[in-house]
């Protein structure tokens, strides 16, 4: 069995080179590059495809661990990401759900953890660990998923209804019909087994539909 090929992203050498050691003696694992800010590490994922990529959420030089990761999915999209921070706030965990991001780890976590993370993440599963209770963090989780299943057109009739447009404005502002505006809404409640508008608006403000 071929080894799971890293990348390391932290603007900490003493950090990555720490990582490096330890992730190493697992035989299974290979560090094939190292990168201290987002740039760096989107040219490095093109150059060597690794397979997972261990990235810090706040680095120098005006690309952080987000924009980085959206980034790196366009050029490397089989590149699985794993955040790896010190932030455990709601608006981070959430952020990273967003972004697709299928790993979110603490910096503190021990190198077993870890190993199993990069395992997980490269199995296609998702891994995260956070101090949120289980049921919300799985509620955003199944959000985010539900999310993806709606085309771009749907989302941005989602986004104009949150924002207080009737059928006939959404219409003008996208220059279809206003029946069309009412069966995209049809499909989206649908697709995501809603009844009433009111619901609608709530799954859209918790899933940062206003942000899109």
């Amino acid at each position: 069995m071929e080894s799971i090929r890293l990348l390391i992203v932290d603007d900490h050498v003493l950090i990555r080179n720490g990582l490096r050691l330890l992730l190493e003696k697992d035989e299974s694992l290979q560090v094939v590059a190292e990168a201290e800010e987002g740039g760096e590490a989107i040219r490095l994922a093109i150059k060597y495809q690794p397979d997972v990529i261990l990235l810090d959420v706040t680095m120098p030089g005006g690309l952080d661990g987000f924009v980085t990761s959206r980034a790196i999915h366009e050029e490397v999209p089989h590149s699985k990401i794993i955040l790896l921070t010190m932030h455990d706030e709601e608006v981070y965990i959430q952020k990273a759900i967003e972004y697709h991001i299928p790993g979110y780890l603490s910096k503190n976590s021990d190198i077993s953890e870890l190993s199993s993370a990069i395992k997980r993440v490269f199995a296609g599963k998702i891994y995260y660990q956070t101090s949120m209770p289980e049921e919300e963090l799985q509620h955003l989780l199944e959000g985010s998923k539900q999310k993806r299943h709606l085309s771009r057109r749907e989302v941005e009739i989602v986004r104009l209804t949150v924002l207080g447009y009737t059928n006939i404005e959404i219409a003008d502002k996208l220059v279809i019909s206003p029946k069309t505006v009412e069966n995209h809404k049809a499909r989206v409640m649908m697709k995501l087994q809603l009844k009433h508008k009111h619901e609608l608006v709530r799954f859209a403000l918790k899933n940062d539909f206003i942000e899109f």
